[in-house]
Parts: structure tokens; C-alpha cells; sequence
């Protein structure tokens, strides 16, 4: 830490001129890759400005040779598609489920109006009756 304080005390009088090796620029472009870093997080270490930092990206990157879009996401939109994936995976176990009730619920119901000879389930028949289609509810008239 004996050079970094000697650095903050320099660059209080005057402007230090520093460079960085080229594999700890590429072993820095590694690691934003791979997202064990942020720009940021580099930026602040070093303490170089963000620009410089895509300057490394640009010129070290492995993607950004091959001309490879590379689609950045942020974390918590990973972990809110990975909860959600896993709430569908819930929803279909718990759908799933209801729909083996109701095809034993269905089938205990036939077996009952097997044995007793009755029909349990409503019947619904193709033509409707022929009610007055009203409620009920009488208006009085003036």
C-alpha cells in the first residue's frame, strides 16, 4: 500500500503519468468479461477513469475482435428470469396436480352413477328453456 499512498501524495502536487502492463490490461478485460468485475469496479481500483477502461475493453477484448455482439444483462434481470422460470415450473407441478384430481374426481363420479344408477353430473341439454327472461323483479308503472 506504500506505492498507492505514495501516489495520492504525488498526484496532490502534480498530475502523475502512469501506464499499465498490457497483460494486466488483458487479464482486467478478462475478468469484466467473464462478470467478475464491473467497469466501475475497475475504474475505482485503479483509479482510472471509465474511459479508459472501455479503451482497454476495445483494444484487448476477445469478443469485440471477432466483430461479436455481445449482449449485456444486468444481474437482477437474470435473477428475476431464473424466479420466474421457477415459478412456471411451480405453476405446471401445481396445475398438473389439480388436473389428476379432477380426472379422479371425474371417474369416482361415473363409478358412482354405475353403482347407485342415478345421475350425479348435470346434464346440459342443446336446447334452452323457454322462460319469460325475466328476473323477477317487478317495476311499478305511473
Amino acid at each position: 500500500m506504500a506505492r498507492l499512498d505514495q501516489y495520492k501524495k504525488a498526484s496532490q502536487n502534480q498530475r502523475v503519468a502512469r501506464y499499465f502492463s498490457e497483460d494486466l490490461k488483458k487479464k482486467v478485460v478478462r475478468d469484466i468479461e467473464r462478470n467478475l468485475v464491473t467497469v466501475l469496479q475497475v475504474a475505482r481500483e485503479y483509479q482510472v477513469s471509465k474511459t479508459a477502461v472501455y479503451k482497454w475493453l476495445a483494444k484487448y477484448s476477445a469478443t469485440r475482435k471477432k466483430a461479436i455482439r455481445l449482449v449485456v444483462e444486468a444481474k437482477s434481470d437474470t435473477l428475476k428470469i431464473a424466479r420466474l422460470r421457477e415459478e412456471v415450473r411451480d405453476m405446471e407441478r401445481l396445475i398438473g396436480q389439480k388436473q389428476i384430481r379432477i380426472d379422479f374426481l371425474e371417474k369416482m363420479i361415473e363409478l358412482a352413477e354405475q353403482e347407485y344408477g342415478i345421475d350425479i353430473k348435470k346434464k346440459y341439454s342443446s336446447t334452452q328453456s323457454s322462460g319469460s327472461g325475466q328476473t323477477g323483479k317487478r317495476t311499478r308503472s305511473k
